[in-house]
Parts: C-alpha cells; structure tokens; sequence
C-alpha cells in the first residue's frame, strides 16, 4: 500500500538535535501523532532521560520537544509499506529535510533504529547517529537498555 506521510516536522529555531524515524505507523498514523502506539517506548523513553511525567497529549509532546532542543521527523516522505513493517519498505521518497536545516541549528542527527538509518544514509551527507529502535519490534531491548544507549542525545 502507498503511505504518504502525514504529519509536519516539528521543530523551531531552537532545535538542536534532530531525531529521524523511518514512517509513521499505521497506529501513529491513524491517531495523528509519532510514536503513538502503546508499546512504542519513544515517549517513555524520552521522560525518563530528560527526568520528567511522560508527555500524554499531542500538545505535551510538541511543548516537551521544542522545551529540549529536539526537532522530530522522519526520513520517509511516501513508500509502499504493509502494515507497520519497515522491513516491507518499497519505492521510498525521502522527506527534504533542508526545511529544518535551514531554520534550526542541528548540531547532532540521530536515527531511531537500523531502517531509518540506513535511509537516511542513503539520502543524505550528513552524519548521523544510529540509535536502538524503540519500536515493539525491537523487544530484545529493555528500555533500561534503551536509555543507557539513548542517554548520548542529552546535552
């Protein structure tokens, strides 16, 4: 199936580090938001580095962004996908993420597992960081595991 990415990138001029997925799932995508399904440990994750209640609602999540220098998007513009599985990926555009270089000073890119990285590199010049996926389908990691490969993102 054709995915077409529906959500903007969010960041401000205040962005320092830019977080890359790969596509929306088709949870995120049908609830409008990144990393929405309930056993994605994006937004977990994220509390437990910055030391803060996880962030519950689109707003929280945008507000808790910008407050910590993060810009988040994802590599993929459209592709063919079934269901959620980056692994079926076909025909990928990637997203122009010059709209972001161009506002916000990114000092450091971080890819959120090997897909994204791997699109990311293909598309791009820029170096980036490959992190552990906190997608379900990466279970063989704890979140404690997680954090202790994620804590490279705090400044």
């Amino acid at each position: 199936m054709l995915v077409t990415h529906p959500f903007e990138p969010i960041f401000d001029r205040n962005s320092k580090i830019l977080i890359l997925g790969s596509l929306p799932s088709v949870r995120s995508r049908a609830d409008g938001f990144y990393y929405s399904h309930p056993q994605n440990r994006f937004w977990k994750l994220m509390a437990r580095l910055f030391q803060t209640d996880i962030p519950q609602t689109i707003e929280d999540k945008k507000s808790f962004l910008l407050r910590h220098g993060i810009a988040l998007w994802d590599v993929i513009a459209s592709c063919e996908i079934e269901n959620s599985a980056d692994s079926t990926i076909r025909n990928a555009i990637p997203n122009d993420l010059s709209r972001i270089f161009e506002k916000a000073d990114i000092r450091s890119i971080y890819t959120n597992g090997k897909t994204a990285d791997k699109l990311y590199r293909k598309y791009n010049q820029r170096e980036a960081v490959c992190l552990p996926s906190t997608s379900p389908a990466n279970a063989a990691w704890t979140i404690e595991k997680l954090e202790s490969t994620w804590k490279v993102i705090l400044p």
